[in-house]
């Protein structure tokens, strides 16, 4: 040990820094060893793939030839937004906004679907659960019993509250 400690304060290094790079030193030498002498030459064999049989079956047939289709598509005039706005059947210059009620003008106990729906934020389903809540509890008490119903949190409640009201 008298040795290694000689030969760490001749390098300027710590034991254990001197420790560390022996192990490594040892790993490296190890594993040189076991590649040289020891493990067989394994030789991989390269092998190139074919595919054009394969891609042919998703050419066009009409267009095999890719300077073709650029030729096709050079030619060709397009209306890009009017493109993007073909994937989409809605109508976007007829869509109808929601008009809100005015305030206090929807009784929570006697309004149907359709008064419901006008809320902000309410749907047929949403406004199915309330009739249903309705239906089961009788006549809603106070506005705060709206909560119970599914799909209606604080912030629903705080937008529509202004427009219901209970007799």
């Amino acid at each position: 040990m008298k040795i290694l400690e000689n030969f760490s304060r001749k390098f300027g290094l710590t034991t254990t820094e001197f420790n560390i790079t022996l192990v490594l030193l040892i790993v490296f030498a190890v594993g040189l060893i076991y590649k040289n002498f020891f493990k067989q030459d394994e030789s991989i064999e390269y092998v190139e793939y074919d595919y054009s049989a394969q891609d042919s079956l998703f050419a066009r047939s009409e267009i095999n030839d890719s300077t073709l289709l650029a030729e096709e598509l050079k030619d060709k005039n397009v209306d890009s937004k009017q493109e993007v706005l073909d994937f989409n059947a809605r109508n976007f210059k007829e869509s109808k906004t929601k008009v809100l009620p005015a305030e206090k003008s929807i009784n929570l106990n006697t309004a149907g679907i359709k008064e419901l729906t006008q809320l902000p934020g309410i749907g047929e389903k949403t406004a199915e659960s309330i009739l249903e809540l309705r239906k089961k509890k009788g006549k809603f008490t106070k506005l705060n019993d709206l909560l119970d119903v599914k799909g209606i949190g604080d912030s629903k409640f705080s937008n529509i509250k202004k427009y219901i009201y209970i007799d």
